[in-house]
């Protein structure tokens, strides 16, 4: 077993992680069958090797019962972990003594930062306005999650509806557990690239930049080029040492099960953290059974405190679900149901079918109102449809616009919100706005989709408490002239089953039988619906020496893909700052990863044939390829970005800028 574990992390420390079998030659058993035995038996005496204590600690890492060959699997992550991230900064020390120059990749441990943190958190609340009932039952919650710190590591859910202040409740959680049991670092994991601009900047706003690493790298190096110039940063971002990591649940779940060396240097760092899950319920439910085996070995085997935090919490418990965690008594708010209720600020009705007439006509019966659409192509056809018909005050809210477009955007929707007297703001979004993103508006219509989506969308309902309840109306329709999404509509069913049998979709009750039949429905095996923990892909036999561990490490990396079909970043230059990166690819010297940082708040993604007929068709191409390869493609045809509705890339043949012109 020892050995095959450190068989692996050899073999793989360059190349990757190999499967232990498959019809390539680069997998674990051929490799190791052509090997020659040519080394110098001078080694034996000149190395001193002891490997007595591995097999101990591996078996130390390993459960009993159906998840052993999982453990293991993780275990070998971990050492791999260690091998390769020592291995990027033996290289590193080499050249950059060669070149006479020291990298500073040194940061403060959390510990040592805590009564600082402590410090700044504790400024933040006491400045909080409680003189609203609101803002009262915020600080109620905070100060009893706070009070919880000393618990047992492991396993917790944070329950509470949105608008109570999940965000600081839950950083204030990691803050006080990381004093109590010594933590190395807080990750807090957010499961959309739209929103984590927005959350790493509160983190900044209260502890200052020097203790918080943003990473999602939706330009991402496929692996690390030359060392000269990268800033402490872009060193960060590939072994996670900062003490506060922002970031992405593609980018910590996929580098978990990835078998690339750039990717899992960093997990051996991810020991002894506290993890906060972000909208728990994001997790995508295809890769449920995967992702819920490592949360568990993490918190079971390394250390780690993982915090799932959502206004509603999905059924991962064991008690609901079939190969779910451990989660009796692990609640951090007080009295979830009773939250809901005291937090209730507004009213889900069944609004039936309606056209995009329909939606208009009731939208211009309203000062401010909110209506979420299934579809970019959707949002976008109602917006030009609300602009044919003169509604005043319409904005356009979607991914097609890049991030720094939308935080603009979302700065005069808020502006447009509280003025006095209130001005027209009719914003017309995809489901982006539902997680994370502070806007309350009196009205809101939302075309059918889970219950999950719905209840956020009615987050952004009333959600500062300012209109009466019934008045604060969320409108739940039917588009037909715009079919769901395959994946959407079974969801989509459940929900209106629930609505039923329940009558109150905004009660915890309706919400955990939702998420119970929709796990139920689905069953096991489409729960894992790549496969991952079958047998064929890990297995341990302790024996048969021979068979061993058996893991598809490369295999599994592939099939790990939160989004089945990824989409892939358009740079958009024409903001100064974008333009002023762009320029500098053609500068040998500055680093990639360097730029790619920067240039994440100016890029929208595209579906990748998309992007592929825009470079045919003259609209785009790749910047500085003989330096950077095909990493940074920049939008050419500025006409096709517009200030209203972002980037049109569909029918690119035809694109121009006459047809984007409302």
């Amino acid at each position: 077993m020892a050995a095959q574990v450190i068989g692996y992390c050899i073999l793989g420390h360059h190349a990757g992680l190999p499967d232990r079998t498959n019809a390539s030659s680069s997998c674990m058993d051929r490799r190791i069958g052509r090997f020659d035995t040519t080394l110098d038996p001078v080694w034996e005496t000149e190395i001193d090797v002891d490997f007595d204590h591995i097999p101990a600690e591996l078996a130390g890492k390993m459960r009993s019962g159906p998840h052993k060959a999982f453990d293991l699997s993780v275990a070998t992550r971990m050492v791999f972990s260690c091998l390769v991230d020592a291995d990027f900064r033996d290289t590193e020390r080499f050249y950059t003594k060669g070149e006479g120059r020291l990298v500073d990749r040194d940061w403060p441990r959390l510990r040592d930062l805590l009564p600082n943190l402590l410090k700044a958190f504790d400024r933040k609340v006491s400045a909080l306005d409680n003189s609203r009932d609101l803002n009262l039952r915020r600080a109620q919650i905070l100060r009893h999650v706070r009070a919880q710190a000393s618990r047992a590591p492991g396993l917790f859910t944070l329950t509470v509806p949105t608008g109570g202040g999940k965000t600081l409740a839950s950083m204030g959680f990691a803050l006080d557990h990381a004093g109590a049991h010594g933590a190395s670092r807080i990750i807090y994991a957010i499961p959309y690239t739209s929103i984590i601009d927005q959350t790493a900047q509160v983190f900044r706003e209260i502890f200052g930049a020097d203790a918080i690493l943003e990473h999602h790298s939706a330009i991402e190096e496929t692996e690390p080029r030359a060392l000269t110039g990268k800033s402490k940063l872009q060193l960060a971002m590939e072994d996670w040492a900062a003490p506060i990591v922002v970031t992405t649940n593609i980018q910590l779940f996929e580098s978990l099960f990835s078998a690339r060396p750039s990717r899992a240097r960093k997990l051996h760092n991810i020991a002894g953290s506290i993890i906060v899950l972000d909208e728990a319920q994001c997790l995508p439910r295809g890769l449920l059974r995967p992702t819920l085996r490592m949360l568990e070995t993490l918190t079971f085997h390394y250390g780690c405190t993982v915090v799932l935090c959502t206004a509603t919490q999905p059924a991962f418990d064991s008690r609901q679900m079939k190969d779910g965690l451990d989660l009796k008594d692990r609640e951090l708010a007080p009295d979830p149901p009773a939250l809901a209720r005291r937090f209730r600020r507004a009213r889900i009705v069944l609004g039936g079918e309606m056209d995009d007439l329909a939606l208009l006509s009731d939208l211009a019966q309203v000062g401010q109102g909110l209506v979420i659409v299934n579809s970019r192509a959707h949002a976008l056809a109602l917006y030009r449809r609300a602009k044919d018909e003169g509604l005043e005050g319409v904005i356009h809210l979607t991914t097609r616009q890049y991030p720094a477009h939308r935080q603009d955007v979302l700065a005069e929707i808020r502006r447009r919100l509280a003025s006095e007297p209130p001005e027209p703001c009719r914003v017309i979004a995809t489901s982006l706005v539902e997680a994370g993103v502070d806007l309350s508006f009196p009205r809101v219509w939302r075309a059918e989709a889970g219950l999950d989506s719905v209840v956020q969308a009615a987050g952004r309902c009333n959600r500062e408490d300012r209109w009466a309840l019934e008045d604060s109306v969320v409108t739940m329709f039917f588009a037909p002239d715009y079919p769901m999404p395959r994946s959407v509509v079974p969801l989509a069913a459940a929900t209106r089953m629930i609505a039923e049998e329940h009558g109150d979709l905004l009660s915890t009750e309706a919400i955990s039988d939702w998420f119970e039949d929709v796990y139920w429905r689905l069953g096991a095996d489409r729960l894992d619906a790549k496969g991952l923990l079958k047998s064929e892909k890990l297995s341990f036999s302790p024996t048969n020496p021979k068979l061993g561990a058996s893991f598809a490490f490369r295999e599994i990396s592939d099939l790990y893909r939160m989004i089945d079909s990824p989409l892939v970043p358009v740079i958009i230059r024409r903001a100064k700052a974008a333009g002023d990166e762009v320029n500098r690819l053609h500068v040998p010297d500055v680093s990639s990863g360097a730029i790619a940082r920067k240039l994440q708040r100016y890029i929208v993604q595209v579906p990748e044939p998309c992007r592929e007929r825009l470079r045919a068709c003259g609209h785009g191409d790749f910047a500085a390829p003989e330096l950077r390869g095909e990493q940074f493609f920049v939008l050419t045809d500025e006409t096709l970005y517009h200030d209203d509705f972002g980037l049109l890339w569909e029918d690119a043949e035809y694109l121009s800028a006459e047809n984007v012109v409302i």
